[in-house]
């Protein structure tokens, strides 16, 4: 944080927290409120991660806004297909191999069908 007043009040704050004579939401809020309002906080480019880290430390899950809370799940949600797709391509790089094989051995099948003739059909009716 760039802003020295907001480092100190952030401390005090955080005793008020520490000692439950202040709420950790409403910490947050007057972190929110602080940088709304706050030329050297709006120029810094850090503070919406850092404010986010402190949230995180202060705040229980359970009392971390819904709407928070559902973006970090579709986050997680989204790292793990990624990785899940990740390996699948690894595993079908395997699988496209024992494809391959498949093919050729019915292809060989196919083949010998085609050895008969029309007059052996004629004879099979």
């Amino acid at each position: 944080m760039k802003c020295e007043r907001l480092v100190g009040l952030t401390k005090k704050w955080y005793i008020h927290v520490r000692d439950e004579t202040m709420a950790p939401a409403r910490m947050v809020q007057f972190l929110k409120n602080h940088v709304s309002t706050c030329e050297i906080c709006q120029t810094d480019p850090d503070i919406e991660s850092e404010i986010e880290k402190i949230t995180e430390i202060i705040l229980p899950e359970s009392k971390i806004p819904k709407a928070v809370r559902l973006q970090q799940e579709q986050d997680d949600i989204a790292e793990n297909a990624a990785r899940e797709e990740a390996e699948e391509g690894e595993k079908s790089d395997d699988e496209d191999e024992d494809t391959v094989e498949e093919e050729e051995e019915t292809e060989e099948y196919m083949d010998d069908d085609d050895d008969i003739e029309d007059d052996d059909l004629d004879d099979l009716d």
